[in-house]
């Protein structure tokens, strides 16, 4: 088996909870909205708005690894709905981009990553537009490569491959680990690369899991990852599992 020389990491639910803070980002925008905008608050809710975007995301896939120009265009819409100035639609967004990258990471996150980087070369690969810098992790990884940058997303192996050719290893050489058994796992194996499930919410062996995945491993949090690559690469953990 060839020495793993890099870990790549999904970002949204593998290494911070997404769900709320998308509804604070949102929450924030209108919040602003209200405020500088008060005819679009006025006429759209905050449900209205998400509505006509998943409306826009059906009738254009290109929107599908662009989640930012898809929020770019439903405001736009909304504000020449209420002849509001279109220049503001950028502030709105930037209020939700600052809330978006305010992130509450898994009690696991911030002890492991650093030790892993010790050991091996970092990486990630997100179909969605956090910051790593504005969130303060930039640091621990040597490239990351976002789907609306790279023109595609997972599970296209491409974007698996680019990642690697980055951090200058073969995709025999990495694991990527993520909490979207298709996505993620199969995404990554379909490339070449092992494929580790973070299942954080217990699906695995559960009637929601796909019955044909075999991840290369399966864990619950970072520690065990942490644990599982010492394991197969015959090197002593710094800790015990917790």
């Amino acid at each position: 088996m060839p020495a793993i020389k890099a870990i790549l990491f999904d970002l949204d639910d593998t290494l911070w909870p997404i769900a709320p803070v998308i509804a604070r980002a949102e929450e924030h925008m209108y919040d602003w909205l209200r405020t500088h905008v008060p005819a679009v608050a006025a006429r759209f809710t905050v449900e209205a708005l998400r509505a006509r975007r998943m409306e826009m995301l059906n009738s254009n896939p290109q929107f599908r690894f662009d989640m930012m120009g898809l929020r770019q265009a439903g405001l736009a819409e909304a504000f020449r709905a209420c002849e509001a100035d279109c220049d503001r639609v950028e502030h709105a967004l930037e209020v939700f981009r600052k809330a978006r990258n305010t992130v509450d990471m898994y009690e696991d996150v911030r002890p492991v990553l650093p030790r892993l980087a010790n050991h091996w070369t970092l990486g990630t690969i997100s179909n969605g537009p956090a910051d790593l810098e504005q969130i303060g992790i930039s640091h621990h990884f040597q490239a990351s490569v976002a789907a609306w940058r790279f023109g595609s997303g997972k599970p296209d192996p491409k974007i698996f491959l680019a990642a690697c050719e980055l951090l200058a290893v073969a995709p025999q050489e990495a694991v990527y680990v993520g909490d979207d058994p298709l996505l993620d796992v199969e995404g990554a194996q379909q490339a070449g690369l092992k494929g580790v499930w973070l299942d954080r919410v217990g699906r695995h062996g559960t009637s929601h899991a796909p019955g044909h995945l075999v991840p290369d491993a399966v864990c619950t949090n970072l520690f065990e990852l942490e644990h599982w690559l010492h394991t197969i690469c015959g090197t002593p953990a710094p800790r015990p599992i917790e």
